[in-house]
This record gives structure tokens, sequence and C-alpha cells, in this order.
């Protein structure tokens, strides 16, 4: 009987559990984005404050490197052991320990080695969440509202950043104390959300799938489909990442635009974002992924090929916004295209193991763009994410075809 109950297709509303489950996973997503939409607008404070190149301040992307690393290797251990109630308290714990070390404003190499642990933390809520939704009846829309609300932490982060330093005038580690609230609404949230789904009721649900942990990971990693996922995800970050943390400094450096215009322009890239995942994943669920996101990297492409080429800030904050929009549905709609080309029973233990990896895209990327930065200038941030989004294309098309069942 339960069996049966477990091989039903779940949906946003069924069990009933899962609205509020949905609502607290979409929390520790908006936390996400608000913690990746604040590296940008903060950097050149971080620069002044702790009188550095940048080089040395682009190390804040690298060190979740070693978090989503972790992540990557443990999250189908996790889910054995502990069950999705396990990840539910782990990266909350994560956040808040991070962002209480931030608002401290430690020494610069304290403030570097501790954003490993909330790297940890949201490699374990970006695979669990999302691998969990890509089994649900209309995946498609439920992902792409899911990674709209990092998209809207990215959004509300420079204007609140900003803000908090123009406006109010008070220093730049005054905002991770709104953070750590934040971090202890989704702790409460997501404990209570998920406190049924232990790890003995995941070993119940995947007693099928022959060794969720050992048998699956390894299967997983064997798939050529799964390190391509990976790989679009190590690209995809690295250009979302690269944008959303440097477009702030190139707005101010290159585009000699004001701190607050600068900010603007870094919450409309997030913002474009929002409203792709939002208003593009029925587009994308009603003509099929592959069409869809072919179209979404082509006008990508274009309108970075403006945002490098058209020397005017007016422009260049407009081409940003709408690169946002398009670059927003790429990683849902890769999610979606993984799970449907691999087996359910290695969904956890794959989607988990390359949205891991992927986040590492996310931190060296943004890091090699600093470093070149250092000697070359900030305006190198152009060639090298039309260089990496030229790669996404290529990754894409190396998909294999989805096998239509009727």
């Amino acid at each position: 009987m339960s069996s049966n109950r477990h091989s039903e297709v779940e949906c946003w509303n069924n069990p009933k559990e899962n609205i509020m489950r949905l609502v607290f996973a979409s929390l520790s997503f908006f936390l996400a984005g608000m913690n990746d939409g604040a590296v940008g607008a903060l950097i050149p404070y971080l620069e002044e404050y702790y009188n550095l190149s940048y080089t040395v301040v682009s190390l804040i992307f690298l060190t979740p490197f070693a978090g989503y690393s972790i992540a990557a290797m443990t999250n189908a251990t996790i889910h054995v052991k502990f069950g999705q109630r396990g990840v539910a308290i782990m990266a909350p714990v994560c956040h808040i320990a991070t962002y209480l070390i931030l608002a401290l404003h430690p020494p610069w190499p304290v403030l570097v080695i501790s954003n490993a642990i909330s790297g940890f933390g949201n490699g374990l809520t970006d695979s669990c969440f999302s691998s969990w939704v890509g089994a649900m009846e209309k995946a498609n829309t439920i992902q792409g509202l899911m990674h709209a609300c990092y998209s809207l932490g990215g959004l509300f982060a420079p204007l609140i950043a900003t803000s908090m330093i123009v406006k109010g005038a008070v220093p730049w580690y005054t905002y991770y104390y709104v953070m750590v609230g934040i971090s202890v609404l989704e702790l409460a949230g997501l404990a209570v959300a998920f406190w049924q789904k232990s790890g003995e009721v995941y070993r119940m649900e995947h007693q099928s799938d022959n060794d969720s942990t050992s048998a699956g990971t390894m299967v997983a990693i064997k798939s050529k489909v799964t390190w391509l996922c990976a790989a679009f995800f190590i690209l995809y970050m690295g250009v979302e990442v690269g944008l959303g943390g440097w477009t702030v400094t190139f707005m101010m450096r290159v585009r000699d635009a004001s701190a607050y215009d600068s900010g603007i322009s870094g919450s409309g890239f997030w913002a474009g974002m929002v409203a792709g995942r939002a208003g593009l994943g029925f587009v994308t669920e009603r003509f099929g992924e592959r069409l869809c996101v072919s179209i979404y990297i082509a006008a990508s492409i274009a309108l970075q090929l403006i945002f490098w080429l058209v020397p005017q800030f007016v422009v260049s904050a407009v081409a940003v916004a709408f690169l946002g929009f398009f670059l927003g549905p790429l990683f849902p709609g890769a999610v979606m295209v993984t799970a449907k080309l691999l087996p359910k029973h290695i969904h956890v233990s794959a989607i988990g193991f390359a949205m891991a990896l992927g986040g590492t895209g996310g931190t060296v990327f943004p890091f090699i763009i600093g470093a070149i930065a250092s000697s070359r200038g900030v305006s190198v941030l152009q060639p090298v994410i039309l260089a990496l989004m030229a790669m996404v294309a290529i990754v894409w098309f190396s998909f294999p075809q989805i096998k239509k069942t009727k």
C-alpha cells in the first residue's frame, strides 16, 4: 500500500504538506539569492574597508567552492541517513553561522573562510529541493517559480545593501544582521515543514531503488548526462554570479555611473531574472525545453554583445536587465531535461551532484574575473562572460534528445 502511495506523482498541493514545504523551500532560495546578490553591491565597500585589490576581494567568491564540493559528495548520504529533514536543519544552521560571523566584521581571512560554510548549506538546499520539485507534476512551472525566488533575493539584495550604506549611512556589515534574521525564520519554517521527512521515510520511499547511496551515486557519476548537466551548471553559474557580482563595479568604474545608479542596475539584472523565471517557465512548459532554452541562449548572447559594445550607461542597464530575463529560465530548464533523461531513482544523486558541483562555477569564474581585473581592469568582465555563454550553448546542444513516451 505504501509503495503505491510513494509511486504517485506529487504536485504542489498533494500531499497538502507540500504547500508549506514549497513556501519555505522558496524562502531558502530567496535567502541564497540575497547572499549572492549582495556580494556585487558590497565589493566597493569591502575594498575600501579592508584596503583590498580586485584579486584579494575576489576570494570572497572562491571559498564557497569548498562548501559546494563537500555538498556534492555528501548529498546522497545525508538524504539516506537523515532524509530531507536533515537538509532542512543543516542548511539553515550553516546560514546562521556564516551571517553571524560576517555581521561581526572579522579580519578578512576569517570572513573569506566563513563563506565556505554557507556554500555547503546552499549546495544542500539547491540539490535537495530542485530534485524533489523536478519529480512533481508541472515541474517546469514550479521549478521556475522557486528559482525566481532566488532571483528575487538577488533583486532585493543590492537595493537593501546600497540603501543601507548610501542612504542610511550604516557600515556594510549591518546588512548581515538582516540575513541572520531571515536565516532564523528559514530554520524554523523548514524544520517544521520537513520534520516528518526523516531518513527512515526516505529509505522507505526509495526501497526499490537498490541502495540509493552508493549504487545510485555510482550510476549517476557514470552517466554522461550527469556530467553534461554538471558542465552546464558550472558554466551557467559562472555567467550568473559573474554578472550579478561584477555588474555594479563595472557600471561604476567603466560606465562612470554613480554608486546608487550602479546598485540599481545590479538590481535590474536580478529583476529580469525574476520575470524570466516566473514568466518563461510557462512558455517552456508549453513548447518544450529543447527549443525554448536554445532561443533563450541565443537572445542572451545577443544582449551580452550589446552590453559590451555600446558604451552608454542607460543602454548597458537595459541590456543587463534583459540578459537576466533570458538567462533566468536556463537553470530550471536544464534541471528538467536532466530529470527527463535519467531514471527517477538516481535523480537525487545525479541532480544533487551536478548542482552542487555546478555551484563551484559561481565561485571560480567570478574569482577569475577579479584576478584578471587587477591587471587589466574590470572591463575584462565582458569577454569572459561572452566566452562562458558560448560554452553554455555548446554544452546545451550536446545533451541527448529526450525520447518521447506515450
